[in-house]
């Protein structure tokens, strides 16, 4: 299903460029010019993510931040801002906002950051208890594994990595991702301990792995999970 965008920007050639960026990425994308008009867009329709300026007229972005999480909706917020002081990026994210961009940036890295955040939001919704299928059975609310009914013991990292690889099945997950959200964003951990514990779950897990089907590996990029 397409992702939907409210793009809410003052600048109107600003707006039209990201517009057109997006919607060449395949994006259905809604407009707003300030921030009584974000808030009426806001509650018209579903939203995958809001990418919201700061500078807006009659509300700025960090009134419309506010108002939408006081009406508790959680639609992710991508603030673009102009502004470099860290007060104001703190007073954002406080406020409820999911990410921000501090302007001038390419178009390329506000297409990146709201994949990121549209990823995160849809594996939150579809986090599971266990898994079962390609001979692995996993229960992750008492951390077992079994596999082709023989069980099998892994660490707590392991089954940690193991469960964002199952919760994203079928998509390309780079090691820097799995560092952020496995090891922790402020780890300081290097891409390689990921391959080391991959290449450990693949011994425990695979038939053959040397020929791994459950856990592949996506040249220079990172990780898929699935046959």
């Amino acid at each position: 299903m397409t992702e939907r965008i409210l793009l809410v920007e003052d600048d109107e050639e600003l707006r039209f460029g990201l517009k057109d960026r997006l919607e060449s990425e395949g994006y259905d994308v809604t407009e707003a010019r300030d921030g009584i008009e974000a808030l009426t867009r806001a509650a018209s329709r579903d939203f995958d993510c809001i990418v919201l300026d700061i500078g807006l007229p009659r509300k700025d972005g960090f009134e419309v931040c506010r108002d939408l999480r006081e009406r508790n909706d959680p639609t992710p917020i991508l603030m673009l801002t102009a502004k470099t002081e860290i007060r104001d990026r703190v007073h954002g994210l406080r406020l409820g906002a999911d990410d921000y961009l501090v302007k001038p940036f390419a178009p390329m890295e506000l297409v990146a950051r709201i994949e990121a955040l549209v990823r995160r939001i849809k594996r939150q919704s579809r986090q599971m208890d266990g898994y079962s299928g390609d001979g692995l059975s996993l229960d992750f609310q008492r951390g077992t594994a079994t596999v082709r009914g023989t069980p099998v013991e892994l660490s707590k990292m392991e089954m940690k990595l193991l469960r964002y690889l199952v919760e994203n099945r079928g998509t390309i997950v780079s090691r820097e991702e799995l560092l952020d959200h496995v090891w922790g964003s402020a780890t300081t951990v290097a891409t390689r301990t990921v391959d080391v514990h991959v290449a450990m779950l693949r011994q425990k897990l695979e038939q053959d792995p040397s020929r791994p089907e459950l856990i592949r590996t996506v040249h220079r990029i990172g990780y898929t999970f699935g046959s």
